[in-house]
């Protein structure tokens, strides 16, 4: 078997999203999702330029040694633009194989270890009393668990917390330049003790409650703002401060007990290795998406499963249904897994690609169809052309571009 095309599908059908459609001289074909929000067209031309041309011919059966030979091969190795690209022709060949096989995906990767995958949703508002509205919504539909985000008094906007229309459904913006939010870290770490205290009273000490940070902090910040939340028990404290800097979370570390995730702009496995080995976090956040495809993912949950660590693969409305049911079939596979977020997508979205994985009362079970379970309507997908859009600023009221 040989890969005779390789096409590079943009759409947009309310965000963007790029998909690697692979397709075999036997006539099977594999889809590979390769969105970089926010920078889409960058791993368009990589993928349209670089390296579709190297895949006419392969043999796709051969996963491993192709993801060795992009990813070594290109001498500029790790960053999102190229590893985005990497995982979408890694499991666009996942795809392929397992359909060559006639099995779904997570049987390839060793069967299921588990019935069906729990999640957490989204709950946010602009101030407490919406927040409690949204927790409420996201438990009548399921939801084992929550992850809470909230207005704070005195700005104007605030990353994580939604538009929301009628339905409570996040209306999405797309804009051809970055929306610009303010932001007072005093303000934020006043208010969150506050927020868990509120959700707390309202429903009680068992919901599993998560919050991100979105690398705001520093560690001296995140260290008192975990410790702040030791009483209400948050399932985890989320991205609490820029983890690129590995020697950062000895010190939040020591001073709480709040378990704490890392991990969604991580790339490789060299972004975890202090983290890991010296058990500085209890959650992995990679997505399929963005840290190379399956192959490395999987490779990463077996390493951290040695220091008790699990998985948690980010899984926001911006990696396409093809990235996230490639990380359905690995959450169901692995042995080590923690949890799934889960926002869901647009009707149109889940029109445009079609998806073998369902969602019922709070669970998602990637379903038993060949490969990853993802058709894409390219017809459809046509019809939402790519359209501009950016991840908001974050600004500091003297006006500087706040590092986070």
């Amino acid at each position: 078997m040989k890969i005779v095309d390789a096409k590079v599908v943009v759409t947009s059908p309310g965000r963007n999203f790029v998909t690697l459609k692979l397709t075999t001289d036997e006539g099977l074909t594999g889809l590979g999702d390769a969105t970089l929000n926010g920078r889409e067209l960058a791993v368009v031309s990589y993928l349209a330029d670089h390296v579709a041309p190297l895949l006419i011919g392969l043999d796709p059966h051969r996963v491993e040694d192709t993801w060795q030979s992009l990813y070594r091969g290109a001498y500029w190795r790790r960053g999102p633009v190229t590893m985005a690209a990497i995982a979408a022709v890694d499991v666009a060949l996942w795809d392929i194989k397992a359909k060559a096989a006639g099995l779904p995906l997570y049987q390839l990767l060793g069967g299921a270890s588990r019935e069906r995958i729990g999640t957490y949703g989204h709950a946010n508002g602009r101030d407490i009393p919406e927040l409690l509205d949204s927790v409420r919504a996201r438990l009548a539909e399921g939801y084992p668990a929550v992850r809470i985000q909230s207005g704070i008094p005195g700005l104007k906007a605030v990353y994580g917390v939604s538009d929301t229309d009628e339905s409570g459904a996040p209306v999405l913006h797309q804009q051809a330049r970055p929306l610009v939010e303010d932001w007072d870290t005093a303000a934020y770490l006043r208010h969150v003790p506050a927020v868990f205290e509120a959700v707390r009273a309202e429903f009680g000490p068992e919901l599993p409650l998560l919050h991100d940070s979105h690398h705001r902090l520093t560690p001296v910040q995140a260290a008192r703002l975990g410790k702040d939340l030791e009483p209400f028990r948050p399932f985890w404290l989320e991205d609490c401060t820029p983890a690129e800097n590995q020697e950062a979370l000895r010190l939040v570390r020591r001073s709480t007990t709040t378990p704490l995730a890392v991990g969604e702009v991580f790339n490789t496995v060299y972004d975890y290795q202090a983290l890991i080995t010296e058990q500085l976090i209890d959650y992995v956040r990679s997505a399929v998406t963005h840290f190379g495809g399956v192959t490395p993912l999987r490779k990463l949950f077996d390493f951290a499963a040695q220091y008790q660590i699990k998985s948690a693969i980010h899984g926001p409305e911006d990696i396409s249904p093809v990235g996230m049911a490639a990380a359905v079939h690995l959450d169901l596979a692995v042995h080590n897994f923690g949890i799934q977020e889960f926002s869901g997508h647009t009707p149109l979205t889940d029109e445009v690609f079609r998806h073998a994985y369902t969602f019922t009362d709070g669970h998602l079970h990637p379903g038993e169809a060949p490969g990853i379970g993802v058709e894409l309507d390219e017809e459809l997908a046509a019809a939402h052309p790519y359209a501009p859009a950016y991840l908001p600023v974050n600004r500091l009221h003297d006006g500087t571009v706040h590092d986070w």
